[in-house]
């Protein structure tokens, strides 16, 4: 309860010569509690038998009790194998800079990868998407690599990957937001039916069907395409670090990750983050034709949208004619936002500072009048939901989305040929559902996406600054431009 409730420091337990003190802290008899404050380890050690090993056998590995005459019971570690300053030192202190979120390096996919202190080890968890098109499931995790300090006072790295349990691993700190792992044998992936068995259970566990399920013959040739590509890192990955975005009180809904629907590509994992009058969503895992680490849709949030009546909103000619009107309001307001720019550069280089302030001032006026007055209508439409359907001829993956929205945002998607080629920004609607979903209406494919929030609190993942975030989303961006 003293470690619970944040009374102790649990560094205590690493320097205290005091036998009588560290008797009485040890009496919970869970040693693992000691860390919990700094690292958030789990106060309930999480099902040790994925990762190969007991609860029991850690805990009876771990813990000597010796009495001694007096009042009170010692129970102390076995200093001939293992001290608390051995922990600290060898396992959490020298790994401390690989917790927390991290995208790999696998070229158009990416992934999200979770490094969490559990108990006497630092464990890697991959964390997937759920089957398509099923997005509000919750999401699924592997382990891909753990690092524990069992029998000798040095931590010892194993890799997860594969179906023949643990095997010799490496893990190399390159530098603070950015590590490698390196499997030392690869022979453990191996599977004894071959190349076609390992891609038979590969799909299982990344779509849940066999190929024979998949009817669409692209969809399959974009299926194999990343069984070839992926399974021949074997788990020799490089990891950057990334944050969680940053939240603000006056935020449309809390940012954070989600799950998306994105056609024949299956489910992958957006950011949604805030920037001013913007709204980003950016790739954390993506496919060959737009990249994980690639902003996917941006939304304007200074120009709100009035859908038609549900009779007029089947027709997608109706809903186009809205956005293409909005589309072309925002053209014509960037454009006198640059000649006015241009305007005030002129007459600065004239020395008319006078002349300088008054356009400045109205430009200021103008945009601080269309933002309240986008504001306002947001906020008039927050008050009661609306009906929703999607247009007829409008292609969705998921049948099963909400019939009533919030609001509606002008916003535009990233579409690309395969290879990321000729990216361009297309215009589309943006659609707040509720608190954990939303959705992006693509005009030009004529293509729906539905978006559910990943509701998995993820430790050591906030961002130290704005700035910090910020420089984030601009290297992953660059990493795949």
């Amino acid at each position: 309860e003293v470690f619970r409730e944040g009374k102790l420091y649990p560094g205590a337990l690493w320097t205290s010569k005091n036998l009588f003190t560290q008797s009485l802290i040890l009496l919970p008899l869970n040693p693992f509690l000691s860390v919990t404050t700094e690292y958030g380890v789990c106060e309930n050690l999480r099902k040790l038998e994925i990762t190969g090993v007991s609860c029991r056998d850690v805990y009876a590995k771990r813990i000597n009790p010796r009495v001694k005459s007096g009042r009170f019971m010692k129970i102390l570690p076995d200093y001939e194998h293992m001290e608390y300053r051995d922990v600290y030192t060898c396992l959490l202190h020298r790994y401390r800079h690989i917790l927390g979120l991290w995208q790999p390096d696998i070229g158009p996919y990416g992934g999200l990868l979770n490094v969490v202190v559990d108990g006497l080890f630092i464990i890697g968890w991959m964390y997937l998407p759920p089957h398509d098109p099923h997005v509000d499931d919750p999401m699924r995790f592997k382990p891909l690599f753990r690092v524990h300090l069992m029998e000798r006072k040095s931590a010892t790295v194993e890799c997860m990957y594969g179906h023949k349990g643990p095997h010799n691993g490496h893990i190399q700190i390159v530098k603070k937001d950015e590590f490698s792992t390196k499997c030392n044998q690869t022979d453990h992936h191996r599977m004894s039916g071959g190349r076609q068995e390992e891609f038979r259970t590969w799909l299982r566990e990344e779509w849940g069907r066999t190929l024979e399920d998949i009817f669409h013959e692209h969809m399959q040739e974009l299926i194999l395409m990343k069984f070839i590509y992926t399974s021949q890192y074997d788990n020799c990955l490089t990891y950057r670090r990334i944050y969680l975005p940053p939240s603000n009180a006056d935020d449309l809904l809390k940012p954070g990750l989600f799950k998306g629907t994105y056609g024949s590509h299956g489910l992958e994992i957006v950011m949604l983050s805030f920037h001013g009058k913007k709204a980003k969503g950016t790739k954390i895992t993506g496919d060959p034709n737009i990249p994980a680490g690639q902003q996917t849709v941006e939304i304007d949030l200074a120009h709100p949208i009035q859908l038609p009546d549900i009779e007029n909103l089947h027709n997608f000619n109706e809903l186009s004619r809205i956005v293409l009107e909005v589309q072309e309001q925002v053209r014509r307001e960037q454009q006198e936002e640059e000649e006015g720019q241009d305007e005030e550069e002129g007459r600065s280089q004239q020395g008319d500072s006078q002349q300088v302030e008054q356009p400045a001032q109205r430009d200021d006026a103008g945009a601080e009048g269309t933002e309240a007055a986008g504001a306002a209508a947001a906020q008039e439409s927050a008050l009661t939901s609306q009906p929703f359907v999607l247009p007829v001829g409008v292609i969705s993956r998921n049948e099963d989305y909400p019939r009533t929205c919030r609001m509606c945002f002008y916003g535009t998607g990233l579409i690309a040929g395969h290879g990321f080629t000729s990216p361009e920004r297309t215009p589309g609607i943006f659609i707040l559902f509720d608190d954990d979903r939303f959705g992006f209406i693509w005009l030009e494919l004529k293509s729906f996406s539905l978006y559910s929030r990943i509701k998995v609190s993820f430790q050591n993942a906030e961002a130290p600054s704005r700035e910090a975030f910020d420089e984030m989303l601009k290297n992953i961006q660059s990493m795949t431009t």
